[in-house]
């Protein structure tokens, strides 16, 4: 009954992914270029959550907020990078409705949620630095838990409320999507009714969840440039800044690229750029997430060779 609905409501039943329309050479660099990115993702966010999760030490709430970042990176590039995969090496590039419509919801859940986990990371870095007597208290793991859940259950919201506009469009028999995933603009532009209320819902919800986000995490780094300049030696400034260099090049990519796809109401009219901006923030960008915080944390090095000593002794 779902799948008839879905039908009838859209006048088709799958999609074509078009993909980056290239010569067959390029299709196949492409392949190497996705898969070699694709494998370093899942390598750099399973290694980053295995160490948090097996050394103690990392057992904080920093740390707790990056195990779930790197598990929402891992999660989204895993929801595009197979299925674009298959298409650069197959005939067949075809996605069925309601595939594509979860393709889309998932990808919107994890994507939104990391908006707000980076809000709460900041959040995080403000608690520790300008109270760190009252952190653990206002860091507590029931804390710590709550502001997760509240971070999905936004993120849910968001792509509830995106997924349902976006799917009760009519696409009357065009189904060619000029992207390698179901995204927003794409589909907007091959459905044949009015959509500048849909562009209108992208354009509000998007910018609502960045300006949100963003003030929570401006707001928080105001008052912690504040406190570390009222610290008289340079080297302990540069020590306690030093905590939220990684977190500020993250939130910068992820911000800066989400902002240029969907928070500007001309972004949808040019698709090659929407592609390239997509696999940035799709497969670059939680690919670079643990390498930044890998090899900009002395912490997390210095857990990863503890826990490669221990595995070492163990054999």
């Amino acid at each position: 009954m779902k799948s008839e609905l879905s039908q009838n409501s859209s006048g088709v039943t799958e999609f074509i992914l078009l993909g980056f329309r290239t010569a067959p050479d390029i299709q196949i660099l492409l392949f190497l270029f996705f898969l070699l990115v694709y494998v370093v993702i899942v390598v750099g966010n399973s290694s980053m959550i295995i160490v948090i999760r097996m050394d103690s030490r990392l057992h904080t709430p920093m740390y707790f907020f990056l195990r779930n970042l790197s598990y929402l990176d891992l999660c989204y590039s895993t929801v595009i990078a197979p299925k674009a995969l298959a298409t650069f090496l197959s005939k067949d590039k075809k996605i069925s409705y309601n595939g594509c419509a979860a393709q889309f919801f998932f990808f919107a859940l994890c994507v939104g949620t990391e908006g707000f986990l980076l809000a709460v990371m900041a959040y995080d870095r403000f608690s520790a630095i300008c109270s760190p007597f009252l952190y653990p208290v206002r860091m507590s793991q029931q804390v710590c838990v709550h502001l997760v859940i509240g971070s999905y259950i936004c993120g849910g919201l968001n792509s509830m409320v995106q997924t349902g506009f976006t799917f009760s469009l009519r696409f009357c028999g065009e189904n060619r999507l000029d992207h390698f995933f179901c995204d927003v603009p794409a589909l907007i532009k091959i459905s044949c009714v009015d959509t500048s209320v849909n562009e209108m819902v992208l354009f509000i919800l998007s910018s609502l969840i960045i300006v949100t986000t963003t003030t929570v995490i401006l707001v928080s780094y105001a008052y912690i440039l504040s406190t570390v300049l009222k610290i008289p030696s340079t080297h302990g400034r540069g020590k306690t800044f030093s905590t939220c260099s990684s977190h500020i090049t993250v939130v910068s990519l992820f911000y800066g690229t989400v902002f240029f796809m969907y928070a500007q109401p001309g972004a949808i009219s040019s698709p090659e750029k929407s592609k390239i901006i997509a696999v940035f923030y799709t497969l670059i960008i939680p690919m670079l997430n643990p390498l930044i915080y890998s090899l900009r944390n002395k912490e997390v090095k210095n857990a990863v060779k503890r826990v490669l000593l221990r595995r070492l002794s163990f054999h």
